[in-house]
């Protein structure tokens, strides 16, 4: 039988930044930015303030977080694998860590067979 593979993982950092956000805004999803603002970068928000349609493919959670990404850029991602981190500078986005002086990066590694 046939498991399916982790897509998404997050570094420790990244969760320490999750879990302090999560204090301050409480639930939380991730979507995978396709371009916009910050070009494709993890953004970050409060349960509620991101809409999620039928083009939006679940990746995993990270932290507890669903993670979500839209389905045409599924297609081109579709052979990797992400490990979401955290850097920092000031993104152009509307993610919630943005303010904190730090910003969520994805980085990705094709899956392994």
């Amino acid at each position: 039988m046939q498991t399916e593979k982790e897509r998404v993982s997050t570094t420790a950092s990244a969760v320490a930044l999750i879990n302090r956000l999560k204090q301050e805004h409480g639930e939380l999803i991730f979507h995978q930015s396709g371009g916009c603002c910050d070009g494709s970068a993890p953004m970050c928000y409060a349960k509620g303030e991101f809409y999620i349609d039928d083009s939006d493919v679940f990746l995993g959670e990270i932290a507890g977080c669903p993670f979500y990404m839209n389905q045409d850029q599924y297609e081109y991602w579709k052979h990797t694998h992400l490990t979401i981190d955290v850097v920092e500078g000031r993104g152009a986005s509307f993610s919630l860590e943005i303010p904190l002086g730090v910003r969520f990066i994805t980085k990705s590694r094709l899956m392994n067979s």
